[in-house]
């Protein structure tokens, strides 16, 4: 009699070799990592310290450098994942993506494991903020349960907008016009969210757009989580929900579309 099991345990090896084979390129170029840390840090050092001088802008007696870590970490996380689709693209112009098609492995299996290999990118990226944070005197909480959920919000957060990217890339197919679309998305996404100010401060139809923005429930539970005096304005539960159906409805999607990158 067959195990009932094989089929899940198949297809949770299926995944796990698109992530090895994502984690290889990785330890061939460890300088991305390196490069891509630049970022938050800039953000911390100039921004932060500038804007934390500046009265009004984080809510209650969150100091806002506090406020902003979380921002930025989620930044971070939108910004490695969103571009993610164009390793796709050069897979298809050295054909791999086309003996990925023809191999026995689920296209959603293609598809999460490529979300799972963008997740270990942004956890680097955590590793960087948290550094940094703490050297800041950003008052970070270390309890176990709330990195567990850093984590969990991390890894959602970066399938979410990877698999969003593999979508663009399925769409446009060429390098150049995903790397226009990508940096006219990045932008409004990462401001029409709370990642560095309060939704209270926006506009009405700003607000209204940050209220539907995935990003927005990500930066709520970080900021949750990480800090020992923020608490989450929606409940980490529904951000965490969000974050997990958005992604499921998008990882479908993807996996239809997977298709069409190998034509």
């Amino acid at each position: 009699m067959d195990n009932p099991m094989n089929p899940v345990a198949t297809f949770i090896q299926q995944t796990y070799g698109i992530i090895a084979v994502e984690m290889q390129k990785l330890r061939h170029d460890p300088w991305e990592l390196a490069s891509r840390a630049i970022q938050p840090v800039l953000w911390l050092l100039l921004f932060g310290e500038v804007m934390a001088k500046v009265r009004g802008v984080s809510p209650g007696d969150v100091n806002y450098l506090d406020f902003l870590s979380a921002g930025i970490l989620a930044q971070s996380v939108l910004f490695v994942a969103i571009f993610y689709g164009i390793s796709a693209i050069w897979e298809r112009d050295l054909g791999v993506v086309q003996r990925y098609l023809v191999s026995p492995a689920p296209r959603s299996a293609l598809v999460i494991g490529k979300a799972l290999s963008a997740s270990v990118r942004a956890l680097s990226q955590a590793v960087v903020v948290y550094i940094l944070a703490a050297t800041l005197g950003v008052g970070l909480s270390f309890d176990p349960l709330h990195m567990a959920g850093v984590l969990v919000a991390i890894v959602l957060g970066s399938g979410l907008f990877s698999t969003f990217s593999l979508i663009i890339a399925c769409i446009v197919k060429t390098r150049e016009r995903f790397m226009g679309i990508g940096q006219v998305l990045t932008m409004p996404i990462f401001f029409a969210s709370n990642a560095i100010y309060p939704i209270s401060l926006m506009p009405g139809w700003l607000r209204a757009i940050a209220h539907v923005n995935p990003l927005t429930y990500q930066v709520d539970a970080l900021r949750s989580l990480m800090l020992t005096n923020s608490a989450s304005e929606y409940g980490i539960a529904t951000d965490l929900a969000v974050l997990a159906g958005v992604s499921a409805l998008l990882t479908a999607v993807a996996a239809k579309m997977y298709e069409r990158m190998g034509y």
